[in-house]
């Protein structure tokens, strides 16, 4: 009996022996012998690489006051890509239709339909409902936005759908984004302007990457491309290069089904901040000349300031003026309208912008005659000069009747005299002129940092003869070039310029960028260009008898930029007030007359070149010369101590309104000396021109933002409370985390890497 017990248990342990033995054995088959043949069948696991966008770096003045800077803000992307295939998969399961809409393109000429997966009416019933039920959806434009961004990026660069949310909208985006396939919210860097409208002109705005357009090749290798913004206008156009950020990589791991599962180990590549760039501006000196505009009551104008010895710009202002921060994002179609529908232009910078520089222009004509030899001569002013058939008069018979008589050079600078200039002008030739001028950097572009700046006209033979090939130069056109008037223009960074230059005798080109750091490491280091070193044209002696010309403007009592003194500080100067005409409202011709100062100081070692343009003035002395006083005067006193409490300022919407004399409250011994610096100082004869502050649409458009249309407004704007989140596959920016226990908006936000933008990860 025992026998016949112990066989059939070894019985069964043989057969469960061979059991297992053929278990193994078929194991090894499928999984080692025929391995591959098995792999081949299942649907590859892939990774997808992802760009993240770069933090841009900061601007700042020579100081290290910060002019621009990024600031977190959130955002909420979707991908288009992962909305269509979702929807397309749902459609399958019901077995109902994908919905399309019929699409014109031109095919060589030929106009043809096809048809468009119709991304609006997905996105509306896959996305928007269930925002709606959260009280998150917001209005948006179906056919200008997001149709356009389906057919230009598909699902290589994401639609943003909101911006600016406020930290709650963002922490329930946050927590329920997972339940949307395709949407992420997530932070960038957004630019922020700290002081406003201060330097608006020079800093420009940035634009955002959904219309930078990237090219094939730049999305070429990245699954998912976030773009960065980038400069639109201004420096932070021009420094685009050192600004950008560096872009991050971050490898996602998806499973077989298309689903993420993770971030693939040490793929992780943080973006780098951009390069700071520190500009020659002083935010005090350009604070002063902004606050000196606006106090001044000026409703169109401008201030340069250089420094004469390497030709640093200091400050530049413009008026009216626009605030930086109203574009960014993106501006608001109507606001763009406004500003485009401004008759005084606000978006033109005025300081790089040409104008009849009057007056002013016989500094340059003082040193042609230098070159030529002349300066010593004496002519007389009978209060008009005959050119042909032609008596060109001089501004104070017209005001008076009179005349000036036989003057000197330094004199007929002081006197601002028409007719000396016009026979003055001649006798050193248009040929010296233009030499002059090209040595001083009128006529062409300085080279300054910014693309708008304008060219300028030094007209000569050879200009009139690619202009208007059916005249010819005459003694005539010498002679409004040499007041300033006819065809010449000039931008007041130019004019300060050629202060400058008469200043120190060095030609410097004006230049903004100081110096650009990597942290604490120089990456590209000051650098000043010198034009023409005057020294080897022209002799102490001839420069000097310029500038002493200059000093009479302001010092001498029959000068006529009284207005411009400062006490215990030798001011130099040269007025002038350029005819000028506008249309006003009904399309009649007005007048608007240019005035300019421009000066340096002190006399000797001179610190400060400027130039100030102040449009509708009544007069260069009465108008331009008080706010050169203002700006030398306090930015001087800088190196004593004085402060002036640098603050955000707001825009200037600018004005037509006539200009009589500037005054400022806290000074009224200026306004005693504006009023007696009316110079009348205009040419007469000159061709009649209208301003030429009437800009074209700007080149750079920034980022409009769309109004909703009718089909992207249905359905939106909800006020419920939002749902509890439900357990649906994380969209394709996301690490692939679950926020299941924190319901309050003030908890810690989740969901998408990108959110992380300024951190790195734990």
């Amino acid at each position: 009996m025992v026998v016949k017990y112990r066989f059939r248990l070894y019985l069964f342990t043989l057969a469960m022996l061979c059991g297992f033995c053929m278990l193994v054995y078929r194991l090894w088959w499928l999984q080692i012998e025929h391995h591959q043949e098995f792999v081949d069948k299942v649907p590859e696991a892939k990774r997808e690489r992802a760009r993240i966008p770069g933090v841009r770096g900061e601007i700042k003045d020579r100081n290290g006051i910060v002019l621009a800077t990024s600031r977190a803000t959130f955002e909420v992307r979707v991908n288009l890509r992962e909305v269509l295939d979702e929807y397309v998969r749902q459609c399958r399961i019901k077995n109902t239709p994908v919905p399309t809409l019929k699409v014109q393109f031109t095919d060589r000429g030929i106009i043809r339909q096809k048809d468009e997966p119709d991304i609006v009416t997905m996105f509306k019933e896959l996305i928007e409902a269930r925002l709606a039920e959260m009280g998150l959806s917001v209005a948006f434009n179906a056919e200008r936005d997001l149709r356009v961004h389906y057919r230009s990026f598909g699902g290589v660069i994401p639609w943003v759908y909101r911006d600016n949310l406020t930290f709650p909208e963002f922490s329930r985006f946050a927590e329920h984004n997972l339940s949307l396939p395709g949407v992420t919210v997530a932070e960038r860097g957004s630019r922020v302007y700290p002081l406003g409208a201060l330097a608006c002109h020079i800093l420009g705005y940035v634009r955002l990457p959904d219309d930078q357009r990237a090219s094939e090749e730049e999305r070429k290798g990245w699954d998912y491309y976030v773009p960065d913004d980038f400069g639109g206008a201004g420096v932070e156009k021009s420094f685009d290069k050192f600004l950008r950020g560096r872009p991050g990589v971050r490898t996602m791991q998806k499973n077989e089904r298309g689903r993420i599962v993770g971030e693939v180990k040490g793929s992780y590549e943080p973006p780098r901040k951009g390069n700071d760039v520190y500009l020659t501006l002083d935010a005090r000196i350009q604070y002063i000349a902004e606050k000196a505009l606006r106090e001044g009551g000026i409703g169109r104008g401008s201030v340069v300031v250089l420094n004469p010895q390497s030709g640093e710009v200091l400050a530049m202002a413009s008026v009216p003026s626009y605030d930086p921060n109203r574009f960014i994002p993106s501006i608001k179609q109507a606001d763009w309208d406004t500003l485009l529908a401004n008759k005084t232009v606000p978006l033109l910078n005025r300081a790089i912008r040409g104008f009849v520089p009057g007056s002013t222009y016989k500094v340059p004509i003082a040193l042609a005659g230098c070159l030529g030899h002349i300066q010593g001569q004496r002519f007389n002013c009978s209060g008009s000069v005959t050119y042909g058939t032609n008596a060109m008069q001089c501004w104070i018979q017209r005001q008076s009747g009179g005349s000036h008589g036989t003057l000197n050079l330094s004199d007929a600078l002081m006197r601002s005299c028409n007719c000396f200039f016009y026979q003055y002008g001649n006798a050193a030739g248009i040929d010296n002129i233009s030499k002059v001028g090209k040595l001083l950097g009128l006529g062409e572009k300085t080279g300054i940092e910014l693309d708008e700046e304008d060219t300028g006209i030094l007209p000569n033979p050879q200009w009139l003869r690619i202009h208007s090939p059916a005249e010819r130069w005459s003694s005539g056109y010498t002679a409004n070039t040499s007041i300033g008037q006819g065809s010449v223009l000039a931008s007041p960074l130019q004019m300060a310029s050629v202060s400058g230059a008469v200043a120190s005798g060095k030609s410097y080109k004006p230049h903004l960028l100081y110096q650009v750091k990597d942290g604490d490491e120089m990456v590209e280091p000051h650098k000043q260009v010198l034009r023409a070193n005057l020294s080897q044209y022209f002799s102490d002696t001839e420069l000097e008898l310029v500038r002493k010309g200059m000093w009479k403007v302001v010092n001498d009592a029959s000068g006529t930029a009284k207005a411009a003194r400062i006490t215990g500080v030798e001011v130099a100067g040269k007025t002038g007030t350029a005819q000028n005409w506008r249309r006003n409202e009904k399309g009649v011709r007005v007048e608007d007359n240019h005035t300019l100062f421009i000066s340096f100081a002190p006399y000797l070692n001179a610190k400060l070149s400027v130039c100030i343009l102040v449009q509708g003035g009544k007069s260069g002395g009465g108008c331009a010369a008080p706010v050169a006083q203002r700006v030398m005067e306090q930015a001087l006193a800088l190196d004593n101590g004085y402060d002036p409490h640098v603050q955000p300022l707001e825009e200037v919407p600018g004005n037509f309104n006539k200009v009589e004399s500037v005054s400022y409250a806290d000074n009224p011994l200026t306004a005693l000396a504006a009023a007696a610096d009316e110079d009348g100082d205009t040419g007469t004869n000159a061709p009649e021109r209208e301003a030429t502050d009437a800009a074209p649409r700007p080149r750079n458009v920034p980022n409009i933002r769309k109004e909703a249309d009718s089909e992207g407004s249905a359905g939106t704007a909800s006020s419920r409370a939002a749902p509890k989140p439900a357990g649906r596959r994380a969209g394709i920016f996301s690490r692939g985390e679950r926020s299941s226990e924190s319901s309050s908006p003030a908890a810690p936000p989740t969901g998408g890497f990108f959110r992380r933008l300024f951190r790195s990860p734990q």
